[in-house]
């Protein structure tokens, strides 16, 4: 056993399982980030950790024994671990010395919980063949049921007198229920999936959603849909309806990423990176193989290009001809500003 360690992260956890003794979802009130080596060392002491990515299921005496070896390291931590003695439920802590591919489901719910947690920020982490690893699940008002036990305790709970409300059959839950992360608004919880990261002074109003493995930098008005892997910058304002194109289907491979201080209107659409202070006008959707007419300063026609050559530049307006159809693009010089009240979440 090694007697220093580097870690990338690591967490103690309360497991659900299904009736196999699977793990099916993990909740990590406290993830830490590259954590004290004096700390991992003597926590690995109590676990028998020896190295790699790995998760170890504890017993309550194991939580006992790690409150006490880490005491004087870290006293929110052995707080936590007090606590967990009384568990029920399944503990288990996560190990991870690297950032590869997770291997199992707790190793990408401790991602998760990192992005959340604004611990590292979305496309920072590799997340690959995490659908693969993670359970279709039933998120019900008893916390997570595997499909497989779920027509057996809907029938327990209406023997007792209950109703099992299912609230989603997902792969990934509801970020609220993990993570609330200080400073924003949430119109709908529901909305919101766990990996999802908001940036102080996000606000998320009914209509709007967040992917996990995506978020915001800053304040930032979401009434529109932040797909997986695109990044929002601060003072950006996503209208209603409108929707960024994400990289989980469609054989997309480019993130997309918008600048601060942009609108995308309302039902409009954006396929490329947008740089800081750019408009697309309501209704227009823009891909990156979309033909733009660019208009000079005096709007007259310049030349036709691709939006994808665009890619990451600033200060653009995006709009549609009302007469000929054409995507136009010209030089910006409206400033988008956002109600700061609306966006002071304490």
């Amino acid at each position: 056993m090694n007697s220093e360690y580097s870690l990338h992260s690591i967490a103690i956890g309360v497991a659900s399982k299904n009736s196999a003794d699977e793990l099916i979802e993990v909740y990590f009130p406290r993830p830490m980030l590259n954590p004290p080596s004096a700390l991992t060392s003597a926590i690995a002491r109590v676990t028998g950790y020896a190295s790699g990515n790995q998760e170890i299921r504890l017993s309550t005496e194991q939580c006992t024994q790690i409150s006490v070896a880490i005491g004087s390291l870290d006293a929110e931590l052995a707080e936590l671990c007090e606590a967990l003695q009384d568990s029920k439920k399944t503990l288990v802590i996560v190990f991870i010395e690297s950032d590869q591919a997770p291997s199992s489901v707790a190793e990408v719910y401790l991602k998760l919980h990192l992005l959340s947690h604004r611990l590292c920020e979305p496309n920072s982490l590799n997340l690959q063949g995490a659908f693969g690893i993670l359970h279709n699940l039933a998120w019900t008002n008893h916390g997570a049921i595997s499909l497989e036990d779920l027509p057996a305790r809907q029938l327990q709970a209406r023997m007792m007198g209950q109703v099992l409300n299912v609230l989603s059959i997902d792969k990934f839950p509801c970020m609220s229920n993990y993570v609330v992360p200080t400073g924003v608004r949430i119109a709908d919880a529901a909305r919101v999936r766990l990996g999802a990261y908001l940036g102080e002074g996000t606000t998320v109003m009914h209509e709007g959603f967040v992917n996990f493995n995506a978020g915001t930098t800053g304040p930032a008005m979401i009434e529109g849909r932040i797909s997986a892997g695109v990044m929002i910058g601060a003072g950006t304002d996503l209208g209603g309806g409108c929707s960024t194109m994400g990289t989980l289907s469609g054989g997309g491979t480019e993130l997309i990423s918008v600048g601060k201080d942009c609108l995308i209107g309302a039902n409009s659409g954006l396929g490329f990176p947008l740089g800081d202070r750019c408009i697309i006008e309501a209704g227009l959707y823009v891909t990156a193989g979309t033909k733009v007419l660019l208009l000079d300063k005096d709007n007259s026609p310049v030349k036709v290009v691709k939006a994808r050559e665009l890619s990451g530049q600033s200060d653009l307006l995006f709009r549609r001809n009302s007469q000929t159809g054409a995507v136009e693009c010209k030089a910006n010089k409206t400033t988008v500003a956002l109600n700061t009240d609306l966006h002071k979440n304490n």
